[in-house]
């Protein structure tokens, strides 16, 4: 019976009951106990109440809005990922005639496959897991057909077509090679080249050139470099026979001519890049050994090369005398003699001036070996001589490939020299002569001076006026540099000073609005009277009935909820006093075992 009438006693009650007036005889105790008792049964049946009114506290509580963007953001995330889920089309042709096009969307919807234009219109989306896939399928329906021909139109050659149609379908074939060739650079999207082949002739005067024209479509943004335009123009020369670099003509799809010669010397990108290197590796040399002497950026020099481009093949040879006849080599020699003899007597042709007698000699004729007889006198002696010698000659010959350097020109600046003194001053002075003489000299040997070939070096000892430091001689809290440092950190700090006011001032109070803090729990009175009643640990009545001043209105509106509370907890148990003074009774008795 006591444990169960204590335990239905809720606190705010047994608080009440404490606050009873003291005169009360113990039928009014008993009164009050019983009101204690069934206050805490009739603080159940409340609850519903409190519901309703939590339910209106949730339509005024501020922080509805952010309940509301929070769902929303939960919807845009589900919405991006159902929509990250859809199919991902990609192209699978672009730039396709009408008829080409009616007859691939035609396939795609035989084969149920989804598909979709562009915004232009100009290409057919499909999704990407099928694009490869619906390539090859087409590709074996001949499809697209618009595209460059190759050398796939000769397989289907009809019997006896004539020589005409046979030639134009080899031209076709050998263009359409050419076009997927050169669309086969990155910075080419499409391609057409035109050929223009003349008809084979015997007679050499009557023979012409064959020529081509290409136009080239480039990708938007990407240009053609000199080199690509050179590397295409060969191309198409090594494609056809007997065209000349010459004869081929390329254009872009703005009609600017790209096969036109930068300068007028008429070489090319890949000589013009051949020179630039050498006279960019002759000044590299020659500022790397400068450097160490006159520092970084005090030594410039500029190098113009003249260079021969020109190839030549000579071969000659040179005869030349004999030194000495002695000592010459002999290659042959030949020699031969004759005499002729003459007899005395009769001889000759017979006739009157044969027949004449001789005449008398004028010495004595005696025969030879001493004998009498007819005597012989030499009448002609011949003696012929031939000697052949080896000549001297002398074969050269001569091959001078192209790129060969006819003449190097340096011209060098080097800069004051910068001096400090004792003080600190610091001042530019020029160069001695001895040193420009040294500089000159290593100039020289760097770059491969050679007189010969006419080359020059100029080194010339000038001030710089872009390494004059004006701000040299400041202290270093007054340089441009900490100046700069000094106002970006400024900037940071009235920054983080605007950001510190906007928080204060704006974000903090609308977070409190947003967000109040919960409110305090009320502490009922006192169940003596001289003792003060406590809220949030501030007294608030005292024990002779004198009331506190409250500061805050925080702590002036929980003492007035206190108030009220304490008075229906002190109405509620005075009814259930009337009711049933038993119980309340029990309750004071129970009350005063428990003090003993």
């Amino acid at each position: 019976m006591d444990s169960s009438a204590n335990s239905l006693i809720n606190p705010d009650a047994r608080m009440g009951l404490a606050g009873a007036q003291p005169g009360a005889g113990a039928a009014g105790n008993g009164q009050a106990g019983g009101a204690a008792d069934l206050g805490g049964l009739g603080g159940m049946g409340g609850n519903f109440t409190q519901r309703l009114s939590g339910l209106a506290q949730m339509r005024g509580n501020p922080r509805a809005p952010l309940i509301f963007a929070v769902a929303l953001l939960v919807a845009i995330v589900a919405g991006l990922f159902l929509w990250s889920r859809a199919p991902d089309y990609k192209v699978l042709y672009s730039n396709l005639s009408d008829r080409d096009g009616g007859s691939i969307i035609a396939a795609l919807q035989q084969a149920n496959i989804p598909y979709k234009f562009s915004d232009n219109g100009s290409a057919i989306l499909v999704p990407s897991e099928q694009v490869h896939e619906m390539r090859l399928r087409l590709a074996s329906q001949g499809l697209p057909k618009s595209g460059s021909v190759g050398f796939e139109l000769m397989d289907s050659q009809k019997f006896g077509i004539s020589q005409f149609g046979e030639q134009i379908n080899y031209q076709r074939a050998l263009e359409g090679e050419l076009e997927r060739t050169i669309e086969s650079i990155s910075t080419v999207k499409s391609a057409r080249v035109h050929l223009a082949i003349p008809k084979p002739t015997v007679f050499v005067r009557d023979r012409e050139a064959p020529s081509a024209a290409v136009l080239v479509n480039l990708y938007p943004g990407r240009v053609l470099d000199e080199g690509q335009v050179v590397a295409i123009t060969h191309m198409v020369s090594s494609a056809v026979p007997e065209m000349p670099l010459h004869g081929v003509t390329i254009l872009d799809q703005d009609g600017n001519l790209l096969t036109q010669p930068a300068n007028g010397s008429g070489l090319d990108a890949s000589q013009l890049k051949y020179r630039q290197q050498i006279e960019r590796n002759t000044q590299q040399r020659i500022d790397a050994i400068l450097a160490p002497l006159f520092g970084s950026g005090n030594a410039h020099s500029q190098v113009s090369a003249d260079i021969d481009f020109s190839h030549s093949e000579q071969t000659s040879e040179n005869y030349g005398p004999n030194g000495n006849p002695l000592q010459a080599a002999i290659r042959s020699q030949q020699s031969s003699s004759a005499t002729e003899m003459s007899q005395g007597g009769a001889s000759g042709v017979p006739g009157a001036l044969s027949n004449q007698p001789p005449q008398p000699a004028s010495a004595p004729i005696t025969a030879a070996n001493g004998a009498s007889g007819v005597v012989t006198t030499p009448v002609s002696d011949r003696k012929d001589s031939t000697t052949n010698y080896e000549l001297d000659k002398t074969v050269h010959h001569i091959d001078r490939p192209m790129g060969g350097i006819r003449r190097l020109s340096v011209a060098v600046v080097v800069n004051y020299m910068r001096v400090v003194d004792a003080k600190g001053h610091v001042s530019m002075q020029p160069v001695t002569a001895d040193k420009l003489v040294q500089v000159n000299q290593l100039v020289k040997d760097a770059m491969g001076f050679d007189a010969a070939r006419g080359d020059s070096v100029n080194v010339v000892n000038s001030a710089f006026t872009a390494d004059v430091d004006p701000n040299a001689d400041l202290p270093w809290w007054r340089t441009p540099d900490m100046l700069a440092l000094a106002k970006q950190i400024a900037t940071y700090l009235g920054i983080g000073a605007v950001a510190l006011f906007l928080y204060f001032v704006m974000v903090k109070p609308a977070l409190r609005r947003a967000f109040p803090p919960p409110e305090p729990p009320a502490v009922p009175a006192l169940a003596s009277p001289e003792e003060p009643v406590l809220l949030d640990g501030i007294p608030s009545i005292e024990g002779d009935g004198a009331v506190v001043e409250i500061e805050s209105d925080s702590e002036k509106l929980a003492l007035e909820n206190a108030k009220h509370k304490y008075e229906r907890n002190l109405e509620f148990a005075r009814n259930i006093a009337r009711q049933d003074p038993k119980i309340v009774a029990t309750v004071v008795k129970n009350w005063v075992s428990d003090e003993r």
